[in-house]
């Protein structure tokens, strides 16, 4: 049977879930959840999309995302490949590990995410240690959003969510808590899981346009890291190894070029050896203090 069109759009708010096949568990234990959202943040950095709320479970995930222009497809092939690898590999295993594609609901308004965001911090409730206490199920970002734990893992943009539950910041946090216990009835999961929405939520939201031009992309790293645009053209060359990879990143992230173009574009380079700069890119844009704001310095520059 062929595969449904997915319904999609870059300004959509996405509920995404993902599940394992049904012999084995999608997460093994605690290492393959970090794992997991260290492809989350990869593909966060690559993208640039915004992260509204999260909850992995052993056998399932939950995801909201705001695409902010990226591609979800793109996004979540991205996570749940790297992902599959990774863990095929660590346990000796292989064949699929995903159960078909990701599913995802384009969030249709302002009531069906308020709930979505409750109904996926409910989920550990069903784990009888975390039954009366879902904050402190280290894998969800409830923790977050009731300002209990600071976000371990940098990955929530928790603030646009709450802001619907009251500008009172502590009010706001003791109605949402009480509410997360009132998500685990079975008609309400039946409405959260996957309706056939066709509307979005737009919302009060910024959306990042994708329009950018390579030229001048290589024009602010020539500045920025004071070589010439030239050297970026040149095929070997050490030295300018960072450079190229923060290239790389920027025309992903802010063109959505594929590996194809950017070789084309930087010439005299495999499609491998982009995936391999843009590895080393996200690598420094998530430890060099100098380059961790390059992309929103970037888009400031030329908006």
């Amino acid at each position: 049977m062929p595969r449904t069109f997915r319904l999609k759009s870059e300004e959509s708010i996405y509920h995404i879930m993902c599940k394992s096949i049904t012999e084995v568990n999608l997460f093994k234990d605690d290492d393959d959840k970090k794992k997991y959202i260290y492809f989350i943040k990869k593909y966060k950095t690559l993208y640039n999309f915004k992260l509204y709320g999260y909850c992995l479970m052993n056998n399932h995930l939950h995801l909201i995302i705001d695409a902010n222009g990226s591609d979800i497809s793109k996004v979540m092939h991205g996570i749940n490949f790297s992902y599959a690898m990774y863990f095929n590999k660590r346990h000796e295993r292989q064949g699929h590990l995903f159960r078909d594609r990701f599913k995802s609901i384009i969030v249709a308004n302002e009531t069906y995410l308020k709930t979505l965001s409750l109904y996926i911090h409910n989920n550990p409730t069903a784990i009888v240690e975390y039954r009366n206490c879902p904050e402190k199920y280290t894998f969800s970002s409830l923790s977050t959003f009731l300002g209990k734990r600071r976000d371990l893992f940098k990955l929530v943009d928790f603030r646009f969510v709450m802001s619907l539950f009251g500008s009172n910041v502590k009010s706001a946090r003791k109605d949402y808590y009480d509410l997360v216990f009132r998500c685990n009835e079975e008609k309400l999961k039946e409405e959260i899981e996957f309706d056939d929405e066709k509307s979005q939520y737009n919302g009060d939201r910024k959306i990042l346009v994708r329009n950018f031009k390579a030229d001048d992309i290589i024009e602010f790293i020539s500045s920025k890291m004071n070589i010439s645009k030239f050297h970026l053209n040149m095929k070997y060359s050490r030295k300018l190894v960072h450079a190229k990879a923060l290239t790389v990143v920027l025309m992903r992230s802010l063109c959505n070029f594929n590996a194809s173009d950017i070789s084309i574009i930087l010439g005299n380079i495999t499609q491998a050896r982009v995936s391999r700069l843009s590895t080393i890119g996200i690598e420094l844009i998530g430890t060099e203090k100098n380059y961790e704001n390059i992309i929103g310095d970037f888009i400031e520059y030329y908006a």
